[in-house]
């Protein structure tokens, strides 16, 4: 082998397989589809605790993959390599809320599109799925269930309290019951009238309740 064979190579030979302004454009795109898609999460996050890592990472994770698409649909072998190369990956990280499993796929699906050359289906997709997101997700609604927690200090206070929400709501299920020497802890599921949660106040107010809380499903504290 000559020192020319060297630079022979096929290795050499994919430097020009894909353009540069086709690269540029693919990768641009991406980021910024990644910040929208970044902005999107932001608007519709309903969590506990905002995570700016994975509000990152699905920036990254949609110029990754227009990276990746971009290789291998510019060589077969490639291909069949970067499937061997993928399937040995596993990641472990946990996610917590269903919705961000839908963000992940999204910014997925943004790179993969952008990097087959299909422009128009990746901007005006993504711009309808973020108008969708942000009608449904922000939509708060008093039919969602919530649970309230109730801590009495004897059985007629209790049923007096259980009576009180029966009226005042519109379903109201007990989960839950812990019962101490002179306390009684209830769980119960209830679905409100309205979006008015006043009644917690007058419920935290009767004589033998020392104290009511109503929580979302979502981790938000109201009342």
């Amino acid at each position: 082998m000559t020192f020319q064979d060297i630079f022979k190579s096929k290795f050499l030979e994919n430097v020009a397989s894909v353009s540069l302004l086709d690269m540029a454009l693919a990768l641009v795109l991406a980021f910024g589809i990644g910040l929208f898609i970044l902005l999107i999460y932001k608007k519709t996050f309903s969590g506990v605790m905002y995570s700016s890592s994975f509000g990152v990472t699905l920036v990254a994770l949609s110029m990754i993959t227009t990276m990746v698409i971009l290789a291998v649909t510019s060589n077969v072998v490639l291909s069949l390599g970067m499937v061997g190369a993928l399937s040995i990956v596993r990641f472990r990280a946990a996610i917590k809320e269903p919705l961000d499993i839908a963000f992940l796929f999204w910014s997925i699906a943004v790179g993969i599109v952008l990097a087959a050359g299909m422009i128009p289906l990746a901007v005006f997709g993504s711009g309808i799925i973020g108008v969708i997101l942000l009608v449904f997700v922000n939509k708060k609604s008093h039919v969602n269930p919530y649970i309230v927690v109730l801590q009495c200090a004897g059985q007629d206070a209790e049923r007096q309290a259980e009576e009180f929400l029966t009226r005042s709501t519109r379903r109201c299920v007990v989960k839950g019951k812990t019962v101490r020497q002179d306390l009684v802890e209830l769980n119960l599921e209830v679905r409100l009238r309205d979006d008015d949660t006043g009644f917690v106040n007058t419920l935290a107010g009767m004589d033998g309740v020392r104290s009511a809380v109503l929580v979302s499903y979502s981790g938000d504290y109201m009342g």
